[in-house]
């Protein structure tokens, strides 16, 4: 099953303490699956944790939390070699890729080295769900905000594109982020710009915006433009409201 047009839910939250277990799934992975229209089976779930550099004890605590959640997930490491023969067919077969955090600039890299850059853009195009948290965010637009060179946030540009616009996240959490983001769409760098609280997410059917959601209540989403020109240009904010998905 995949969804009835190119769909990508991009986040700054995802996941949540467990009961029994340190990581469970929250909201906004659950809503990735339900983006993708599955019914009747077990939903595919690739995880793609190469911005991490591939942990496996952090794949370990994602399959426990598949398990409470009844996924069919899967691993697609590039580290140190392709865990899958053939990664393109793989991804081809899964209800939703969801890619993980950590360093957006090294994940860039070593995705291009594999050419995983082309087959994730026809996955989907094919209708598989793209989704994902902070670098796994950042990733499908033209570029944002980045601490993948040190403490000091800096921007990155050369991001996949297949979003039009930039995106910041972590935006209520990190003190540099609001900040950085307004000077570098005054000044150019960044074009429009999508931003997400920890716990908000924004849904793209196509490369259009459709909605925004959040896993916890009070989160919200914004929209950064460019006002104006030369030295009196300056950047705007729009709040976004986001439904709540409980």
């Amino acid at each position: 099953m995949t969804a009835q047009q190119p769909t990508i839910l991009a986040t700054s939250g995802g996941y949540k303490a467990g009961s029994r277990s340190r990581l469970e799934f929250d909201a906004l992975l659950h809503h990735a699956v339900e983006l993708s229209g599955v019914t009747g089976r077990a939903p595919r779930v690739t995880h793609i944790g190469t911005a991490a550099g591939d942990q496996r004890w952090f794949n370990a605590e994602m399959d426990q939390a598949a398990r409470i959640a009844g996924f069919d997930f899967s691993h697609l490491n590039l580290f140190t070699m392709p865990s899958i023969d053939d990664p393109e067919a793989h991804l081809l077969e899964q209800d939703v890729v969801w890619v993980n955090g950590g360093s957006v600039v090294n994940l860039l890299a070593v995705w291009r080295a594999h050419g995983l850059d082309g087959i994730l853009r026809q996955v989907w195009e094919r209708g598989v769900v793209l989704a994902g948290v902070s670098a796994g965010s950042i990733c499908w637009f033209q570029g944002g905000t980045t601490d993948s060179f040190g403490p000091q946030l800096r921007p990155v540009t050369n991001a996949l594109g297949f979003l039009p616009y930039a995106n910041g996240v972590h935006y209520d959490s990190e003190d540099q982020r609001r900040p950085l983001v307004h000077r570098l769409v005054a000044d150019g760098t960044l074009g429009e710009t999508h931003c997400t609280d920890d716990g908000a997410g924004l849904v793209y059917f196509g490369t259009d915006l459709v909605e925004a959601v959040t896993e916890v209540r009070g989160k919200s989403a914004y929209r950064v433009t460019r006002q104006g020109e030369g030295d009196a240009a300056a950047a705007a904010e729009e709040r976004l409201e986001a439904r709540f998905l409980g």
